[in-house]
């Protein structure tokens, strides 16, 4: 339903030596302007005037007028003050302060041309301020665990046994799929490539020594940083924004001793099992893919194997998977605990957390490759 005194525009065309004017009239206030579809229809036969030059306006019936009607025709003006304009008192201000508002000029921003330097240096800055926390994070957990081993009566068994369940009980379904899948791959792409050369039996040495020494730790390992180091990290990073720490500490409870060193341990336990289970389900893949492919039995698979894989491989894929398991621990709580309380910070600390856990589980293993280099074979 139209409102009463609607704004309207009237022309009048220029008849002899008469200018073409333009009378505005009615209520010119943003209530009137939304009301039946009055702001594209103004805006059309503004737009229709802009080329027109030598117009005269007159303003001065309006009955009321507010910052969006006189946008409107300021706009239509092409912003500045049409020669001929007739305005009332009360309206004369309003154009005053849009005149002043369009004279003003924002300040052209400077380009340092030692941009690229700045940021060199705070990456570097930020980098050894995360090493400092990180290694102030590795010497708490020691001092929890020493407190830890002094008094394990008064010990944090039970979040201790929630972790290991969590981060490695539950992870046993996706590290199986994964680990025989990756199996059932390397044993067929290696079978094509060793019947080639008649080299059949030294299947059993391929899979044996590339699954127990690297490719079962770093998989387990790339798998619970995806999937449990995340969760520590939002686990802590939920926390901070709820206050729940801080409501900790006013209780006098460690954040260290209760949620961090739990963490850390129980990484440490979960990863070798996880290892070993994911060590047998690739070797598994690789047998089933062996069988189907060069009609090698089960039976010589498992006979073969403890020849082609010396005992000294088993046991630096468990000590790989210890190290990354406290790797992957600390990383998480480091990102976890340096969240800030807003949301932005929390989904940007869980990425961080995950990508920088993979990337040191692989220097880590890198680091195992040199020391290791003469070891096994």
């Amino acid at each position: 339903m139209p409102i009463e005194n609607a704004p309207t525009l009237t022309i009048n065309h220029a008849t002899g030596e008469v200018a073409q004017s333009v009378v505005a009239t009615g209520i010119w206030q943003v209530h009137a302007l939304a009301q039946c579809g009055a702001i594209e229809k103004i805006s059309s036969t503004l737009k229709s005037l802009d080329s027109q030059p030598g117009i005269e306006w007159d303003l001065s019936t309006v009955a009321s007028l507010d910052h969006i009607g006189a946008q409107m025709f300021w706009n239509a003006w092409g912003k500045k003050r049409p020669q001929l304009l007739k305005l009332a008192a009360q309206q004369e201000e309003l154009f005053k302060r849009l005149e002043a508002a369009n004279e003003l000029k924002l300040p052209r921003s400077r380009r340092s041309h030692l941009t690229w330097v700045m940021v060199l240096g705070f990456g570097i800055l930020s980098f050894f301020e995360h090493m400092h926390g990180f290694i102030r994070l590795i010497g708490q957990v020691v001092q929890d665990i020493g407190r830890f081993i002094r008094h394990p009566r008064t010990g944090p068994w039970r979040e201790i046994s929630a972790n290991i369940f969590h981060s490695g009980f539950q992870a046993l379904g996706i590290t199986a799929l994964v680990g025989f899948l990756i199996g059932v791959v390397l044993s067929y792409l290696s079978s094509q490539q060793l019947q080639m050369f008649g080299g059949d039996m030294y299947i059993v040495n391929i899979l044996g020594m590339s699954v127990i020494r690297e490719l079962g730790p770093l998989l387990a390992a790339i798998l619970v940083a995806g999937r449990s180091g995340s969760s520590i990290t939002a686990q802590l990073g939920v926390m901070r924004v709820t206050e729940e720490l801080d409501a900790m500490l006013v209780m006098g409870i460690s954040h260290g001793y209760r949620l961090i060193m739990p963490k850390v341990v129980a990484l440490a336990i979960s990863m070798p099992l996880l290892v070993v289970w994911t060590d047998a389900m690739a070797l598994l893949g690789g047998m089933a893919s062996a069988m189907m492919e060069l009609n090698l039995s089960p039976r010589y698979f498992i006979q073969k194997l403890p020849d082609a894989v010396p005992l000294a491989n088993y046991t630096i894929g468990l000590l790989k998977g210890t190290t990354f398991g406290i790797l992957i621990a600390l990383v998480s709580c480091h990102f976890g605990l340096r969240i800030k309380p807003n949301t932005e910070s929390l989904g940007r600390g869980t990425t961080t957390s995950v990508v920088t856990a993979i990337t040191v589980v692989i220097l880590a293993d890198a680091v195992y490759a040199i020391i290791f280099s003469d070891v096994g074979f």
